[in-house]
């Protein structure tokens, strides 16, 4: 790679990186948020919403695979410069998106007690979380379609348009839940209704914001006439990037939710120990998510305009970046042990097991680092998002998973122990993904001359 390449790509991949990471930031920031201000009210309301928010959980993961499907095709067929299709893709998400939208909004909005029935037994975290969903299931009704305007804007080179509108989505509802949960600004205390009602306004703001925004002269928006239109062949394209990264988003999910129940078992103070850990773990995600999503988009612009060796040279050049960010990260994660311990409100013995959880952690995100940026970003740029579910399935489930329930329950090993095997995966996968990368099966443009009909 020359100067001149190597400028262009750091430029395009710093200008794409640095909304993308602040828009991550938002989104773990809204979480933290919810827990806090709903536990100054009290234990049972930030519990309730807690378990009703797994819906959306559940929900995002698949509509994110939706939108993460678009972007694979998308990006190919932006660097080949062929909007049409783009279009075509962007009507395709919508529809998917819109009929997983209105099933979850169906089912959270009239039967919301039957869904919580599903995490909790509690009577009063049953009825907190039922109105909690009632009212928030709405917005579910809103997500599934600003996610696709937020996607294609940033493989369509507005990436800073739709973290803007992402993360403005994200303050307003960080915002708005003090308001309406505490009842400021002379508006009544609504508690966890007020959680439910943030929610909502947030997500229609998100949404008349992209929509508007996408009337714009250099963006793109659905031509409705071709909302229903089918065409076979880039529905199977799009079905062999969906359907892996569906297949991955599921196990990550349920594998994720098992951790958290190991950990919970362990008693109070390792529960209290690993949510912490888990707030840092995720704002520390930031940085190597924003790399992945963008470092994606640069190098699928190149493969689908059909310059393989320049795309192969970017993953590269990727990989190198992946490892600089996973060591800077780890360090700063070590940096950052005293400061939390006296941010967070925790016995002696959550701080013990907090200390070491972090030291853990500071490894594993090594390792989640080129995972997420090899993984998610170069290997799905070219299409090859079969490998992720593989080697979730190998690692995670094969290992991970099994090991932290064997350590837990049946060993009883020390707690630090537990927390390491839930974090083995990401570290067991390193050589696998090696050598997946240098065989450079992801060097494929996915693109098709197409007649638009």
């Amino acid at each position: 790679m020359n100067k001149t390449e190597k400028r262009e790509f750091y430029k395009r991949l710093i200008v794409l990186t640095l909304p993308l990471a602040f828009q991550s930031l938002m989104l773990a920031a809204v979480a933290a948020g919810d827990a806090f201000m709903l536990g100054r009210l009290d234990q049972d309301s930030m519990s309730s919403v807690s378990l009703a928010s797994q819906i959306q959980f559940i929900q995002n993961m698949v509509l994110s695979a939706v939108t993460s499907g678009g972007t694979i095709l998308g990006a190919q067929y932006w660097g080949k410069g062929d909007k049409k299709t783009i279009n075509d893709i962007f009507c395709l998400i919508l529809r998917i998106n819109a009929i997983v939208s209105v099933m979850f909004f169906v089912g959270c909005v009239f039967f919301p007690r039957y869904l919580m029935f599903l995490f909790a037994h509690d009577e009063v975290l049953v009825s907190r979380g039922a109105e909690y969903l009632r009212i928030a299931g709405w917005s579910y009704l809103l997500t599934g379609i600003s996610q696709c305007y937020l996607a294609i804007m940033r493989i369509s080179g507005h990436a800073g348009r739709s973290a803007w509108i992402s993360s403005g989505a994200v303050l307003l509802n960080i915002g708005l839940n003090a308001v309406f949960i505490f009842g400021l600004l002379g508006f009544p205390a609504m508690g966890v209704k007020g959680a439910a009602v943030a929610t909502l306004t947030a997500r229609i703001v998100e949404l008349v914001w992209a929509v508007c925004s996408s009337f714009g002269k250099t963006f793109i928006r659905p031509d409705l006439k071709r909302l229903f239109f089918r065409d076979k062949l880039l529905q199977a394209d799009f079905r062999k990037c969906f359907l892996p990264v569906l297949g991955a988003s599921l196990l990550w999910g349920v594998g994720f939710t098992s951790y958290t129940a190991v950990m919970g078992h362990l008693g109070g103070d390792a529960a209290a120990a690993n949510s912490v850990s888990a707030v840092v773990r995720d704002l520390m995600c930031c940085a190597c998510n924003g790399i992945a999503v963008a470092g994606g988009i640069i190098v699928g612009n190149r493969l689908g305009e059909g310059d393989l060796e320049k795309g192969r040279r970017y993953g590269d050049k990727l990989l190198v970046i992946s490892v600089v960010v996973g060591v800077i990260t780890a360090v700063i994660i070590i940096a950052l042990i005293p400061l939390t311990l006296v941010i967070a409100d925790l016995t002696e013995q959550a701080k013990k097991n907090l200390i070491g959880m972090m030291i853990i952690m500071a490894v594993y995100m090594i390792g989640r680092c080129i995972n997420t940026v090899v993984i998610n970003g170069v290997f799905a740029a070219g299409g090859d998002t079969k490998f992720d579910m593989y080697s979730l399935a190998a690692t995670m489930w094969g290992i991970a998973v099994p090991m932290s329930f064997l350590s837990a329950f049946v060993f009883g090993w020390h707690i630090y122990i537990v927390y390491a095997f839930t974090c083995i995966d990401e570290l067991g996968k390193i050589p696998w993904v090696m050598f997946h990368f240098k065989k450079h099966k992801w060097v494929k443009d996915l693109t098709r001359d197409r007649i638009n009909n």
